[in-house]
Parts: structure tokens; C-alpha cells; sequence
């Protein structure tokens, strides 16, 4: 979820408190304020991350860590810039933290509902790397990553 983005990019609209957590509900997790950046990403990175063609990630300012695991184990994926959050017990992958990204990353698949229109990815990271046989997401906002 390494991406930069423009302040066009930024959601302003106010959102409900979301909810989300891992596959075997150890690690819970609550959201605060609007969403930002909806996006993919098809670097190959996230790619082997989430054993998918792309993952899917949205920022939210404030996430309060709620379930018994408390918060993931966090895997720095490059020492002193990004780190990723992962249930130890089923494995899901669920948040990132990038130094140069102020918002907290989440996998929005973690989230118990995906379907608000504040998550339809605006952008995708690495576009060039994605897979030839799932359709493109359209380009809607632009940023200077991937």
C-alpha cells in the first residue's frame, strides 16, 4: 500500500465507526472518520502479501484495536518505512502502516461490510503489473505512485 497520494485523492465526507476484524475473530478492530484513497495495488509485493493478483486497501485516521488478540503482529516489510499487520493465528492480513502515509492502512476485505461507495478504489498502484485477465479498475484520481 505504498502510495503517495494527491490532495484530490483525500475523502472528506463523514463516515459511520466500521468495524472489521481476521478470519478467526481474535484481532477485532473499529474505524473513526472518512475514508481515504480506495485503491489496489498490483505490486508484486502486495501480490505474494495476499496471495491475490491485487489487494485492496483504504486509509482511516483512527483505528482502535478491540478483540481479544488486541493489535496484529506487525511485519516490517521495509525496515523503517512500512510495516504490515497480520492475525498470527489465521494469518489474515489486515492493516499497513507507511512512514510517509499519515492514515492507517486497511485491507478493506477485514472490513465486516464492504460495500459503502467510499471503497470503491479510485486508483491503482502498479498498474502495470497487474494480472492481463481481470478487468482494469477505472483511473478516477490520480497519484503519483505505481
Amino acid at each position: 500500500m505504498n502510495a503517495t497520494r494527491t490532495a484530490d485523492a483525500q475523502r472528506s465526507e463523514p463516515a459511520e465507526v466500521r468495524t472489521g476484524g481476521c478470519l478467526c475473530g481474535r484481532i477485532r478492530f473499529s474505524t473513526e472518520g472518512p475514508t481515504t484513497f480506495p485503491h489496489t495495488c498490483a505490486c508484486r509485493h502486495c501480490q505474494k502479501l495476499g496471495g491475490t493478483p491485487v489487494m485492496w486497501w483504504v486509509g482511516f485516521k483512527t483505528i482502535t484495536w478491540i478483540g481479544e488478540g488486541g493489535e496484529p503482529t506487525w511485519y516490517e516489510t521495509f525496515p523503517g518505512e512500512a510495516k504490515r499487520g497480520f492475525c498470527p493465528t489465521c494469518g489474515s492480513r489486515l492493516a499497513a502502516i507507511d512512514s510517509d502515509i499519515p492514515e492507517i492502512g486497511i485491507n478493506v476485505t477485514a472490513l465486516d461490510d464492504t460495500c459503502g461507495p467510499d471503497l470503491v478504489p479510485v486508483h491503482v498502484s502498479f498498474r502495470d503489473n497487474a494480472v492481463h485477465w481481470l478487468p482494469p479498475v477505472p483511473q478516477t484520481e490520480h497519484s503519483t505512485a505505481g
